[in-house]
């Protein structure tokens, strides 16, 4: 495929926790040669930088308080500006909520789509609740997909597995609370603009991986 067919191709991933928006990010950020942009990553940039928003957002950091929405709106509009940007960039985690989406348009930047990964919570939970990470080198299994010889040992190095906190079912179930209140909204909100485009997630990667990029191609065929 040519850049010019990909040129400007504003995306936005939009899904649950442990849905797999962010693997399916990566997956089109290579596929497309355009950047993946997370607000996580960006704030750490902008205080490393000590630009005028990253000072600003650091100081609400450092006193444990939330970056106001106006803050990290700037600091997407000015990552965005960025020679990288020029051909497309996908979102991954922004905006949040509503008043994000909202304060985000008046940007005037403006998104080709916004590709919701489907994944019903009772399968995120037995996802999230059946990874084990080694405790030494770090290799991720899990207890149905991926399981180790034991399901108690790490195959490469032999390393007790564990579980991390945040893939501990009540907490999994807590996070995805979170997201439905705030996040969820901004389904009915992109669908209202025309932008929504649904993909149900599988339980192989790469049929969810041929889902997402079907829906892409589907939107470049129609520019042309």
């Amino acid at each position: 495929m040519s850049m010019e067919n990909v040129s400007s191709l504003k995306l936005m991933f939009f899904g649950a926790p442990g849905a797999g928006k962010g693997t399916q990010a990566e997956i089109a950020a290579k596929r497309y040669a355009i950047p993946t942009i997370s607000t996580g990553a960006i704030l750490r940039e902008a205080v490393a930088a000590k630009t005028e928003l990253g000072r600003l957002a650091a100081g609400y950091m450092e006193s444990g308080a939330l970056v106001p929405d106006d803050v990290i709106v700037g600091i997407v509009r000015d990552r965005l500006a960025k020679d990288d940007c020029k051909a497309g960039f996908i979102l991954d985690g922004f905006p949040r909520t509503l008043a994000q989406a909202e304060a985000f348009d008046k940007t005037g930047i403006g998104l080709s789509l916004v590709i919701d990964i489907e994944v019903e919570d009772e399968r995120i939970i037995e996802r999230m609740s059946g990874r084990r990470v080694c405790s030494a080198c770090g290799e991720t299994y899990h207890t149905v997909y991926n399981p180790s010889v034991d399901n108690v040992h790490c195959t490469k190095c032999g390393a007790e597995l564990i579980c991390r906190r945040d893939d501990d079912p009540e907490v999994v179930k807590k996070r995805l609370s979170t997201y439905h209140s705030e996040t969820e909204p901004l389904r009915a909100y992109y669908e209202g603009k025309g932008l929504l485009r649904v993909v149900h997630g599988q339980e192989k990667l790469e049929d969810t991986t041929a889902l997402t990029v079907g829906v892409i191609e589907d939107y470049l065929a129609g520019r042309k």
